[in-house]
């Protein structure tokens, strides 16, 4: 009966197809569909294993099941299994442990489940744990193994590392190499204590009585080998899941690997496309908005359909000038955000452009001379905001000759430099913002102070003016 109700439970997950209408995108960009998980099962036949648990020794219950959870397995497309033991080469002697006493016994293959349960008949549980160096080797038996794929390591053990070695550090790494994805680890009776040591090895599932064993074997299966489904809701103002067109990236956490790089797509039913997903690691989102949202550690929920919402609400800031021959057109404009105290540059526009932001307050910097500061320019939902600042005039100097000085701008707080002169001579045309300017010039061979001259002029939107010296 538990073995027909698996095969029957995992079948049906494994041809499960969301009826919605959604379009599909394969999360590792394999559209056909036909990635490969890869399951090894890695199993504790440690001296320890033989201890009973209820009425029957732990050995007995767990070969028992993990045969009959493997028979149901048979048959299931794009799935491939394989057997890892230890401590069952060598007789445990205090203090005399074999560390190597890990072996691949059934190697991954398409239809290694009888194999696999030919060989647990045959084993005897005898030895040491050795978990760290039984990871470490899992990383070879997925070596041959090419094109895309999910490697999966399910680890049954009743024990904790005896061998001074780390398995945290070994299952880090492998997961940051993208060898495997975070390891299943199903404890067998594991005493209280020791139970949070695996917490960093993988996702942990505590089977406390034999009874449990059963149930959370199927669970984890389940979770190991279904393809979640999932869609980007991208919110509105009001919550609603109207955004798109946006660049995200959806990122394993542990490895730092990227899963999924696109933009933002609604189909024809105004719904997002729906990604195949796997449910085991933790993910962060980030959409690239302006400035970029990301939401950190998101978990799937297996064989149903997510929803990974994030609140992005934009609006557009509008530069265009107002005259088509603007001398304003392609200046560029510093774009940072209100109330960062860091004052960060969130994006640079130019004029004569619209750009999509985050809705929100911002202080926009124009690069003219001199610059031209706005602030407080509020972003909202699905609006437009224009923003422009008053047409330059044109100041045509002419000095003869190099000098020093420069121009300098009139203002409540006094004279501020805009336009320094270094010794080169600066006549030409300088494009300058509306106001009053005062202009100081020294010829460089002057050679007293009295001889340098000072000019005034008031530029105007759009004026031509002239200064000679």
């Amino acid at each position: 009966m538990h073995r027909q109700r698996i095969a029957i439970f995992l079948l049906a997950l494994f041809h499960f197809v969301p009826g919605d209408g959604q379009g599909r995108v394969l999360a590792q960009g394999n559209p056909s569909g036909d990635e490969v998980t890869r399951l090894l099962f890695v199993f504790d036949a440690s001296n320890s294993m033989n201890a009973y648990w209820g009425r029957r020794r732990k050995w007995d219950v767990a070969r028992e099941l993990l045969t009959a959870s493997v028979d149901s397995l048979y048959g299931i497309e794009g799935l491939e299994v394989g057997l890892r033991v230890y401590g069952h080469g060598t007789k445990h002697v205090p203090g005399q442990q074999d560390c190597d006493d890990t072996e691949l016994v059934v190697p991954i293959s398409k239809g290694g489940n009888l194999l696999i349960q030919q060989e647990l008949k045959k084993l005897r549980a005898q030895g040491t744990t050795p978990i760290a160096r039984s990871l470490l080797r899992a990383a070879d038996d997925f070596a041959d193994k090419k094109g895309p794929g999910r490697n999966i390591i399910l680890l049954i053990t009743d024990g904790i590392e005896a061998c001074d070695e780390d398995p945290c550090a070994v299952s880090r790494a492998l997961q940051a190499q993208g060898v495997i994805i975070k390891p299943f680890i199903i404890g067998i009776g594991l005493e209280e204590k020791y139970k949070d040591t695996f917490q960093c090895v993988g996702r942990y599932f505590d089977a406390s009585s034999p009874d449990s064993f059963g149930e959370v074997l199927d669970i984890v299966i389940d979770q190991a080998i279904h393809r979640t489904t999932a869609q980007v809701d991208l919110l509105d103002a009001e919550g609603q899941p109207t955004g798109t067109n946006l660049p995200y990236e959806l990122i394993e956490r542990h490895s730092g690997q990227p899963v999924l790089q696109a933009v933002h797509t609604l189909n024809e039913a105004g719904v997002p496309d729906t990604l195949m997903l796997n449910p085991v690691p933790e993910y962060d989102l980030t959409v690239h908005s302006i400035p970029p949202v990301t939401v950190s550690d998101l978990t799937l929920e297996p064989r149903t359909h997510n929803h990974l919402a994030v609140s992005v609400p934009t609006g557009f800031i509008d530069l265009s000038p107002s005259r088509d021959r603007s001398a304003l057109r392609g200046v560029p404009v510093t774009v940072s955000r209100d109330g960062d105290e860091s004052c960060e540059t969130v994006f640079i526009q130019e004029v004569g452009s619209r750009q999509r932001y985050l809705a929100g307050s911002y202080t926009l910097e124009f690069g003219t001379t001199p610059p031209v500061r706005v602030e407080g320019v509020r972003v909202g939902d699905k609006r437009i905001v224009p923003v422009t600042i008053p047409e330059p005039g044109l100041l045509n100097l002419d000095t003869g000759t190099g000098g020093y000085g420069g121009v300098f701008q009139s203002t409540e707080n006094g004279l501020e430099l805009v336009v320094p002169f270094s010794g080169e001579d600066p006549s030409g045309r300088l494009t300058l913002q509306p106001g009053r300017y005062v202009v100081m010039f020294r010829a460089k061979h002057a050679a007293r102070t009295d001889l340098s001259l000072t000019r005034s002029v008031d530029i105007r939107p759009g004026g031509n003016h002239t200064l000679e010296f």
